[in-house]
């Protein structure tokens, strides 16, 4: 693991998934309960209540290391060099037309196939 991403546990850190579960299931049950209420105030208070959980899960050793992954991952993201569309399209090109020879491959061979099994069944 790396090293800036290993923190010392905190002993609050079981409470504050404590805390988070609750706000979870918090959503879940509201959720049912209020199934009569209108989509956009149950989205709303899902979409609240998923962000409380969330900043308080980024409060514990794991959750930061967790935010840690992320922010390397992305800096290794932009490091990636992606093709062009002319590269993208030449690519794909290339493998409809492999698709499609051993398509027709498979398809000559299983008539042949098929055509020798009924000679010797009859």
């Amino acid at each position: 693991m790396n090293a800036k991403a290993e923190a010392k546990e905190s002993r609050f850190d079981l409470v504050k998934w404590l805390v988070v579960v609750a706000l979870v299931a918090v959503g879940v049950v509201g959720n049912q309960l209020y199934s009569s209420e209108s989509i956009l105030y149950r989205v709303v208070a899902l979409l609240v209540l998923a962000f409380v959980a969330a900043f308080i899960a980024l409060q514990t050793s794991k959750g930061q290391a967790f935010f840690v992954l992320v922010k390397e991952a992305r800096a290794e993201i932009r490091k990636v060099v992606w093709p062009t569309r002319q590269e993208t399209t030449q690519t794909t090109l290339i493998v409809v037309a492999v698709v499609l020879v051993m398509a027709l491959l498979l398809w000559g061979l299983d008539s042949l196939l098929g055509w020798l099994v009924s000679m010797i069944v009859g």
